[in-house]
């Protein structure tokens, strides 16, 4: 009697291995982006930097060391990494050009999750800020930044200073990016108790400047205790103009200067990190992380006064390409650090594969799913960035408010030991990045490394197709 009913039973078994897997596979996203954040952060070994939550995140999942954006300012990057295209194929390179002026009905990642049944809702800025910027089809909920993100209500600034720091008198709740966690967190709730999976985008302005946040950030950064190491006034003779964001002689951040901007810079890291602790502890009451994708990055690295005094960003020096990314997911290794290769523009399919769908065959980035287990396999052997300048040679106010040529860019390749750039003026500079990792002595030009160069030119020439892991 019992085995007529094997098959029914194997054929049970096996729909409930399938709706298993395709349980597993609707996983949530909780994406949160911070605006201008290097990689000074604890957890990145930075001797100065507060960040116990953005830590603590790092320990529950995989952080990458070497992580690049494809372009250093807000609205290329954002444009790169939420469509999964390179600058050159977004045709953005500034901070003035509409996300989908070139990309027009490409589906960008928030989109894409719509698309296939999660709930896409965001708080704060993602793209760009800016009506041209913001992008309605890849959102059910848009809550977009305000002027209060750079701009705080009076009554609560005890003191502004002339390098960006504005000192609040405030609840962390009652500031912007406290508003930014605190809604994400009742969207949180929201579909933790509909049980529908969701992408929700968490977009922090700090610590962009303005340095805003409360007195208590401040104080634990005082200028008198901000230290940074010196460097050779001889390897500014060594720097194309193009290279630079200031004229030669004339920094950007004056030495007297600089102890303040990190100051506040890193009170600014310390706020915003305290907000991310918000959504952690979200998280745990919640119990969502055996079913939620965490993703911690930044738009592009900054400039606190290296190189002869560089402020901002708008270079392709290690400092302003390289970005903190942590990812933890279901089955990842937790505490795990990988040392492999990685760029923004990886995002978009990697958080794809991830939930277990197939992203648009026309990405420019590969999944890094498998770094997430084993995060010493070989990968990909190089990554791109470019910068745009203005065909008279310097760039100003840090990108801000230019139009730039989509044709005259700055281009470089970072290896696991070299980084290599070549300027439109013809100018390129080539480091080794195992015995100089601060960038000091640009050896395009010394014989003894022309082999290196021509390797490291080919394979600029060759792009991320010739790159990508085999």
């Amino acid at each position: 009697m019992l085995r007529p009913m094997r098959p029914l039973l194997f054929l049970f078994a096996c729909l409930c291995v399938l709706c298993g897997q395709a349980s597993a596979a609707r996983l949530n996203v909780l994406h949160i982006v911070a605006d201008d954040l290097n990689t000074d952060l604890a957890c990145y070994g930075h001797p100065l930097a507060v960040s116990p939550n953005i830590d603590r995140l790092a320990a529950r999942g995989v952080r990458f060391e070497h992580a690049y954006c494809n372009y250093p300012v807000c609205n290329p990057s954002r444009t790169s990494f939420l469509s999964g295209k390179r600058p050159d194929t977004t045709g953005i390179v500034d901070n003035v050009t509409p996300t989908r002026t070139v990309l027009k009905d490409t589906v960008m990642l928030p989109q894409f999750f719509r698309q296939h049944g999660w709930l896409s809702e965001k708080v704060g800025k993602i793209f760009h800020t800016g009506d041209e910027f913001e992008d309605p089809p890849s959102w059910d909920l848009d809550i977009r930044e305000t002027k209060e993100a750079k701009n705080p209500p009076a009554a609560q600034i005890i003191r502004k200073s002339k390098t960006g720091g504005v000192v609040l008198n405030a609840d962390d709740a009652n500031t912007w990016d406290g508003k930014v966690a605190r809604k994400s967190i009742e969207l949180l709730e929201k579909a933790a108790r509909e049980g529908k999976p969701f992408y929700l985008a968490s977009g922090f302005r700090r610590p962009h400047t303005p340095y805003i946040a409360p007195q208590k950030y401040f104080d634990l950064h005082p200028p008198s205790k901000m230290t940074w190491p010196a460097e050779p006034a001889a390897h500014l003779a060594g720097i194309p103009r193009l290279a630079l964001t200031y004229t030669p002689g004339k920094p950007a951040l004056k030495q007297a200067d600089r102890a303040e901007v990190m100051g506040a810079y890193y009170a600014a890291i310390s706020f915003m990190d305290a907000q991310v602790g918000v959504l952690l502890d979200a998280m745990d009451r919640l119990k969502l992380w055996d079913k939620t994708i965490v993703v911690f990055q930044s738009d592009h690295g900054y400039h606190l006064g290296d190189h002869g005094g560089l402020w901002h960003k708008m270079t392709l020096f290690e400092n302003c390409v390289r970005v903190p990314l942590i990812v933890a997911a279901p089955g990842a290794k937790a505490g795990a650090v990988s040392p492999r290769l990685i760029e923004l523009v990886d995002l978009y399919p990697t958080l794809a594969d991830l939930c277990g769908l197939k992203p648009p065959g026309d990405l420019e980035g590969v999944s890094f799913k498998p770094l997430l287990a084993d995060r010493q396999r070989a990968w990909k052997s190089a990554t791109f960035a470019v910068v745009g300048r203005p065909n008279t040679g310097l760039a100003k106010k840090g990108g801000n408010g230019e139009k730039l040529d989509v044709n005259y860019l700055g281009r470089t390749v970072r290896t696991d030991r070299w980084r290599y750039t070549e300027w439109p003026d013809g100018t390129a500079q080539l480091y080794d990045l195992d015995a100089d990792p601060r960038e000091f002595a640009n050896l395009a030009d010394d014989a003894k490394h022309a082999t290196t160069r021509a390797e490291l030119k080919t394979m600029l020439r060759a792009g991320w197709r010739g790159a990508v892991p085999k």
